[in-house]
């Protein structure tokens, strides 16, 4: 990120944007415990509620392409470039997300990955394959949806790496009979101020590499309004290929297709919906 970059945004918006997230989350945190601790479906409901408050705080415009799939369990597949990637996915789907083991560990982060009830995999240990695929299946078969970044670390957000098959095994999983849904999600950043980001801004958004998370966040905070676009793509079962490869090929795929035209704005006939439809 060049000095230029650096230095844009306003020092007093962030500050007011900060401490508002910060009250704003300090609030919500024992009220979703008690609703995990003790099992009530406001457990599901709050983090979208809450998902697109901070959007909103943090000036994230969250534009949704396509049609989330809403009947039974869900498997979102994902690009990923940025933690960012929570709040926008977090304020359009009801779910919880898929995360590396890490990530239980950050400070005030992970207890709020815990308490969306995030599914921790251990992504390099080929032997725990097994577990965490029973794991991701047990929360399926409770009818949770659940969220994936296959790719496995974030990118630039001006690509999509290529997706890590192992978790795609659980799309084989039937629930009551039927094949589990597998729907694949692209998520891209667009604008700054309704000015296109390009790839020099991009990663005002995308956090990847050896980048430092505090000095990213506050640069996050401080900037103005950010378009970031999600494009819901056709749902699909693995009973329309081969294997599990082949499912993770075609979402790879249909992701990237869908992080280039939002990256090159050609989309042919674009339907845009509120995100508050979106999760009706």
């Amino acid at each position: 990120m060049t000095e230029t970059v650096r230095a844009l945004g306003s020092t007093g918006r962030g500050a007011l944007r900060l401490a508002a997230y910060a009250l704003w989350t300090v609030a919500l945190i024992p009220v979703q415990a008690v609703a995990v601790a003790l099992e009530r479906p406001l457990r599901h409901r709050l983090p979208v509620f809450y998902h697109r408050a901070c959007a909103r705080l943090m000036g994230l415009d969250v534009v949704v392409r396509g049609q989330r799939a809403t009947e039974g369990p869900v498997l979102f597949v994902s690009n990923h470039s940025s933690y960012l990637d929570i709040t926008v996915l977090g304020s359009v789907i009801p779910g919880s997300f898929i995360a590396k083991t890490e990530v239980a560990g950050w400070p005030f982060f992970g207890l709020l990955a815990k308490l969306q009830r995030t599914v921790f995999v251990e992504r390099k240990a080929r032997t725990e394959v097994g577990k965490q695929r029973d794991d991701i299946g047990a929360r399926l078969d409770s009818g949770d949806n659940l969220i994936l970044f296959p790719e496995g670390t974030s990118s630039d957000g001006n690509r999509t790496l290529p997706f890590k098959t192992a978790l795609f095994a659980v799309a084989s999983r039937r629930i009551a009979g039927k094949p589990l849904t597998v729907q694949p999600v692209s998520v891209t950043p667009t604008r700054l101020d309704g000015i296109p980001m390009g790839v020099a801004f991009r990663p005002f958004y995308a956090w990847y590499g050896d980048m430092d998370l505090a000095p990213h966040l506050w640069q996050a905070f401080k900037l103005g309004g950010m378009t970031v676009e999600v494009e819901f793509h056709p749902p699909v079962t693995i009973d329309g290929f081969s294997s599990r490869k082949a499912i993770a090929e075609h979402c790879h795929r249909v992701v990237s297709q869908g992080v280039v035209r939002a990256v090159t704005g050609r989309h042919a006939a674009p339907t845009l919906v509120e995100p508050e439809k979106a999760t009706a």
